[in-house]
């Protein structure tokens, strides 16, 4: 039986992997299929593709997983910050990059506020420290945590966000807000599936998490991440549950950022997650779908309709 995983963040956003280097890793663990799903950007899809269609020329050709170009979006619910992934996104729509280009220009306002805000408090806190050599990155809260832990300032990364980084904190600094029906209505366009992204970390109760979804269904939900590394065997099965009652698909995933959360890897999160091809097959079955595994990664969503 074969694994996968539908959440993996590369250096494009707060990974600290490439690409690349995130295929490779698949590749190595054998996986079935895996996703890209960087935070607000798609920059990372396009290296990701050229390495899986370089790699069909290579003993491992035969055995290559299907991979899923994504997105995972932050939007705003109740006031509250939820993440939605969105899955076979049109990267390469120029209405959808420019949108995602505003969305990151206002985080670079942001963050430049906040590095100010360090600087204030005698952090040498800079925006070149932040993007670590790829200044194409979507920089969150994390780079700021790893500045933090590297220069010794912090412990770790939960101190970094208790003292620093969390809201109402010295250094906090709001985010622009997208609401969520803003966030599912660009999915809606520009991608083929919009699923909520691990819903336990929201700190709702199961029925506060049904009503979200039961919000989101008309918007065009079409699934629900019922795996993922912070949720036990009860949780993914209660998810389950809520996914199997409103009829929406699942997914599942690590939400890999390499070591900037080092007890979470590639296709086994923190050792247990098991995300079985299964899960992968019947989403391969939705009219929604399309392959970009083995022969088919010379593919691109401007080439198929998106109606």
């Amino acid at each position: 039986m074969k694994y996968i995983d539908m959440h993996i963040h590369t250096t494009a956003s707060d990974g600290s992997c490439t690409p690349e280097e995130v295929c490779q890793k698949v590749i190595e663990k054998d996986l079935a299929a895996f996703a890209i799903t960087d935070h607000d950007t798609v920059d990372g899809i396009l290296p990701a593709l050229s390495y899986m269609k370089e790699a069909t020329g290579t003993e491992h050709a035969d055995t290559l997983p299907d991979f899923i170009p994504g997105i995972e979006l932050s939007a705003m619910y109740k006031g509250r910050e939820i993440h939605i992934l969105g899955y076979y996104v049109d990267y390469t729509n120029p209405e959808f990059l420019t949108i995602l280009d505003d969305i990151k220009n206002d985080r670079i306002k942001r963050n430049t506020a906040m590095c100010e805000l360090f600087q204030a408090q005698g952090i040498d806190m800079t925006m070149e420290k932040l993007a670590h050599g790829n200044p194409g990155s979507v920089i969150t809260r994390a780079h700021f945590a790893r500045v933090l832990l590297e220069e010794g300032i912090v412990k770790n990364k939960d101190q970094a966000f208790k003292k620093y980084l969390g809201e109402g904190c010295k250094c906090y600094i709001k985010k622009e807000e997208i609401p969520c029906e803003y966030a599912m209505e660009i999915l809606k366009k520009y991608s083929k599936g919009a699923f909520l992204a691990h819903p336990m970390l929201y700190k709702y109760g199961y029925r506060e998490i049904e009503e979200l979804i039961e919000y989101l269904i008309p918007l065009g939900l079409k699934g629900i991440e019922a795996y993922h590394s912070s949720n036990n065997g009860y949780d993914s099965g209660r998810l389950r549950e809520i996914a199997l009652h409103h009829d929406l698909l699942v997914s599942g995933g690590s939400d890999f950022h390499g070591y900037i959360k080092p007890d979470i890897d590639i296709g086994s999160g923190r050792g247990s997650l098991r995300v079985t091809e299964a899960v992968y097959q019947k989403l391969k079955q939705q009219p929604f779908v399309i392959a970009y595994g083995k022969a088919c990664c010379n593919v691109t969503m401007s080439q198929t309709s998106l109606q």
